[in-house]
């Protein structure tokens, strides 16, 4: 007979003897339930997260069978000395309570696997918890702890360690023997410089080391080849070692918010990289060797020092968003216009004085950021552009489409595109108005409003470079129009 699962205290169970599980989460309660001890027999599971318990009853630990014990978010400032009874416990978790002390004897629940004690003051870890050598997973966010047990080494079975939110300074030695780690979030510490141990986590597929003082990154992250996730945006970091085309199976690296001047032409050797976000730094210059990173998704070079973008940025023929916004980039090259996925660009705040007519071949494109810059002009090839939703030219523009007129320039002998918006004149705005923006723009919004927003197509006679007649359909009603493109 499958066991009963109990979830209030107002109800009763056909067979009281079969309950297996009692769930008394959200329910107010000050105390846990007096006749959870009723099934102490055989209670597997017990559930009272979210309550106002202040104290674990000595009864509780009656219940031998127990595998799974949860009393997150409550009041509890202690966990007895008795938990070491409950020797068949699997699973614990006790975050968000004020936890200020484990007693020693947890050692004694030799089955525990998975331990949740984030969100508690407990200042130190006591070394019984070393000796829990099935632990699989191990949750200590935000613990005020600033050392690990010297044995740490001994969980040579874990596989996710999160640690963020202390105030870490450095891993113990033994850190080296845990092989079998996966994840490993070490975020929001105190490192100067990441543990060179990580390089002998041959199983790590996730690294999370953001929002610490970390200047250097070892030559040994080459040795992560299951390495999918590395965030270390938000530290001190001034160079990437040549030995991070050992990542190969690295998709996703966030270096945001750093002191990075130049990049390793051995990035390009990354071919499994989906998202690469390198804004808010100090480069001046991007390497050759970006084209290799074919299967790129997402870019963001904003806020850099970047002068020019490397003709190999055309071979990114997977790329979706591009962000180079706050740079210096005077001229774009016309590879950029090879980049046929692309559906979001935004170069805002540059000194672009030209937009090359190849612009005008990336067909997917919705949403264009040209603001802030000093175009005189926009090529003829953006009438082309037929899923534009969006093209900025200022920061103070009401609309994500304008109307654009056709001229001929005679400087450059061919068709323009130009309107009041043109030519471009220097922001006064300040940093805290552009980033506001930014948000306006942000192509998770108009994911969201395309299904609301107008659609806008717009259908040429057979000779575009004749005849600039076009017909603009909004809505239902359709206008003829003369020299008026949008």
């Amino acid at each position: 007979m499958a066991g009963f699962v109990r979830k209030c205290p107002c109800l009763k169970p056909q067979i009281e003897d079969d309950v297996t599980v009692l769930d008394y989460r959200h329910c107010s309660l000050a105390d846990v339930p007096g006749e959870v001890f009723n099934f102490e027999r055989t209670l597997e599971e017990l559930l009272t997260d979210s309550n106002q318990i202040r104290d674990l009853p000595r009864e509780l630990f009656y219940c031998h069978g127990i595998r799974k014990l949860s009393i997150s978010d409550n009041e509890i400032i202690n966990i007895p000395p008795a938990i070491c009874s409950l020797n068949n416990l699997e699973e614990l978790n006790f975050s968000k309570n004020g936890v200020i002390d484990v007693p020693e004897t947890i050692k004694q629940c030799k089955l525990l696997s998975v331990i949740d004690a984030s969100v508690n003051p407990l200042g130190k870890l006591p070394d019984g918890f070393t000796q829990l050598q099935n632990l699989t997973q191990l949750y200590l966010n935000d613990t005020f702890l600033d050392y690990l047990p010297g044995s740490f080494g001994r969980l040579t079975k874990l596989k996710i360690f999160e640690i963020r939110e202390n105030h870490l300074k450095t891993l113990p030695q033994s850190f080296s023997r845990l092989i079998e780690i996966e994840r490993l979030d070490i975020g929001n510490n105190e490192f100067t410089e990441l543990p060179k141990c990580i390089g002998s986590l041959v199983k790590l597929s996730e690294l999370w080391c953001d929002s610490n003082q970390i200047k250097d990154i070892p030559q040994s992250i080459g040795n992560l080849k299951e390495l999918m996730f590395l965030d270390a945006s938000k530290n001190r970091i001034k160079t990437i070692p040549d030995e991070i085309e050992g990542c190969s199976s690295l998709a996703d690296l966030h270096l945001t918010c750093n002191r990075l001047e130049e990049l390793p032409e051995t990035l390009g050797n990354l071919s499994n990289l989906t998202t690469f976000k390198i804004d808010d730094n100090h480069l001046t210059s991007l390497p050759k060797s970006l084209g290799g990173l074919t299967s790129l998704s997402e870019l963001n070079v904003s806020t850099n020092d970047l002068e020019a973008l490397p003709p190999t940025i055309g071979f990114l023929r997977n790329l979706r968003t591009f962000y180079a916004d706050e740079n210096l980039l005077e001229i774009l090259p016309s590879e950029l216009g090879s980049c046929n996925g692309l559906t979001v660009l935004s170069l805002r705040s540059n000194k672009l004085t030209y937009i090359p007519d190849e612009l005008g071949r990336i067909p997917k494109l919705r949403v264009l950021n040209l603001s802030d810059n000093f175009l005189k002009y926009l090529p003829f090839s953006v009438v082309k552009l037929k899923n534009l939703q969006a093209l900025w030219l200022t920061e103070n523009q009401t609309k994500p489409l304008i109307s654009l007129q056709s001229e001929y320039d005679e400087e450059s002998e061919r068709k323009i595109l130009t309107c009041y918006l043109l030519p471009q004149q220097p922001s006064n705005y300040t940093a805290d108005e552009k980033d506001g923006d930014t948000d306006s723009f942000h192509p998770s919004i108009w994911e969201e409003e395309r299904g609301r927003r107008q659609k806008i197509q717009f259908e040429f006679g057979e000779d575009i470079n004749d005849n600039v007649s076009c017909v603009c359909i909004i809505g239902c009603t359709k206008f003829n129009i003369t020299k008026l493109l949008f």
